[in-house]
């Protein structure tokens, strides 16, 4: 752990994390890694099928008549778009989603719930929020859980600037 001072502003020196800060950031990196791992295997054991994907079913299903662009599609998983489209042929071949192609853009897609594809998330969607459940919510008071939702809010909401040209997954 560095526990070097924090240099006043406009110094060349990095400013390093305090102490406090360094068990922070390592608590927050810790948790996010079990937390992914514990609801991967969760889902894998129960669907057969990774985090991410599981992801990509539910945005679907909540969309208009259960398609999307992949282009919206990427930006909603905040995936790039090489992983995704990696991940929709998987799905493809499952029978749980369809491409169709845009009418209105030749070189534009949708992608598309099936009926099969909605029913494995039928089935699969007990067990993975009671993972969830288990994993975060039962473990924090309400106070805590809201605390954590405006907290978590505010870092996504830094992290997508909205000027044009900005590195974003769904863009590369």
């Amino acid at each position: 752990m560095n526990t070097a001072p924090t240099p006043a502003p406009g110094d060349d020196e990095p400013r390093w994390l305090t102490p406090e800060e360094q068990h922070v950031w390592r608590s927050y990196i810790e948790a996010a890694t079990l937390l992914e791992d514990h609801l991967d295997r969760q889902l894998q054991r129960d669907a057969g099928m990774p985090h991410v994907y599981y992801g990509l079913l539910v945005k679907l299903s909540e969309a208009p008549r259960r398609r999307l662009r992949m282009t919206e599609l990427a930006r909603s998983a905040k995936i790039t778009r090489s992983r995704l489209s990696h991940a929709v042929a998987r799905l493809e071949k499952n029978g749980w989603v369809r491409r169709e192609d845009c009418p209105s853009d030749k070189r534009g897609q949708f992608a598309v719930l099936t009926d099969e594809g909605r029913e494995v998330l039928r089935r699969t969607a007990p067990g993975h929020v009671a993972a969830v459940r288990q994993a975060v919510f039962d473990r924090l008071t309400p106070g805590q859980q809201q605390a954590l939702g405006e907290i978590m809010r505010i870092v996504a909401e830094g992290l997508q600037p909205g000027e044009a040209g900005a590195d974003l997954p769904w863009l590369r």
